[in-house]
């Protein structure tokens, strides 16, 4: 696998605590937490616009959206749900237990999504090396909430 994924990867780590803080700043400068969320989510429809031209893809028909179960449209509720959580507690916990939290329960989730194959994820069965490496990291996660 290209090691321009790993990368990525990292970056989205990178980028999820700068953008929890910065999300944090915004809400502390207007004083609204859903509104922040709101800015948010505005700005990066925008981002995404303006990247819309340099992709392929061709966009989907008004068919193809229709026949979508309900519950592939739930992401940006999540998403909703996520930058909102993080904008209203991020101050509060600080941003070290909030991303070791954050990565506690991405974790577990992911964890069994792959072991059961759900979301159309690749299977991935829980065995005695994953258990390990997530108790290991919970393990880490305690310690640094712990302080």
């Amino acid at each position: 696998m290209s090691i321009i994924y790993y990368i990525l990867a990292f970056l989205c780590g990178v980028t999820n605590s700068t953008q929890s803080g910065v999300n944090a700043e915004l809400r502390r400068s207007i004083n609204n937490p859903i509104y922040a969320a709101i800015i948010s989510f505005a700005s990066g429809l925008l981002g995404l616009i303006l990247i819309t031209p340099f992709f392929k893809e061709s966009v989907p028909t008004l068919t193809t959206l229709k026949s979508l179960e309900w519950w592939k449209l739930t992401g940006g509720v999540l998403g909703a749900f996520f930058v909102t959580t993080v904008i209203l507690s991020v101050q509060k916990i600080g941003s070290a237990n909030m991303i070791c939290l954050i990565v506690a329960g991405q974790l577990i989730t992911a964890m069994l999504l792959d072991h059961y194959g759900l979301l159309g994820f690749k299977l991935h069965q829980i065995n005695g090396w994953r258990i390990a490496g997530g108790l290991l990291i919970v393990a880490g996660v305690y310690l640094i909430v712990k302080n």
